[in-house]
């Protein structure tokens, strides 16, 4: 199966720099149905739905006047959500100060830690976990979210 991700990534982000938002991640997977894209973006304060469908209606238009991609597709737009894969190094320091929780490979061992993303270097990140630091290769990382807890809950008068 060839891959678009490339064209579609470059002419996302000229809309989204048209629309004031940022293409998080896109997706390539093939179903049943045929070849499925997906859009993820991101802004400050969030995505709302609107937004999506604008640039979902935006993105559709370009991709049919460029028809490089000669198979049926399914075009999907979404905003990454509260809980959202850290894949690129981008991600990780789009999440300083968030909750993320990172599984990773330590001398042929899978460990799994959740703490507060303080810090990304080069080739590592920095959790803190209760006020001790962990720090991991990004190289060991297999997988890695943000973590959404909620809202802690307070008396009435304070909602």
């Amino acid at each position: 199966m060839q891959y678009y991700r490339t064209q579609i990534e470059d002419i996302a982000k000229k809309i989204c720099a048209d629309m004031h938002l940022a293409v998080y991640d896109i997706d390539e997977k093939m179903s049943g149905k045929g070849r499925i894209i997906i859009v993820y973006l991101t802004k400050i304060g969030g995505v709302n739905l609107d937004e999506c469908a604008h640039f979902s209606r935006v993105l559709s238009e370009e991709l049919e006047a460029f028809d490089f991609i000669p198979d049926r597709y399914y075009l999907e737009v979404s905003s990454p959500g509260l809980e959202r894969p850290l894949k690129l190094k981008s991600h990780w320091v789009s999440a300083i100060n968030e909750k993320v929780a990172v599984e990773y490979n330590k001398d042929d061992e899978k460990i799994s830690v959740m703490g507060t993303l303080v810090e990304v270097n080069q080739d590592t990140v920095t959790l803190d976990d209760r006020d001790v630091k962990i720090e991991i290769p990004l190289k060991s990382i297999s997988r890695a979210k943000t973590v959404y807890l909620g809202l802690p809950r307070g008396d009435d008068d304070e909602r």
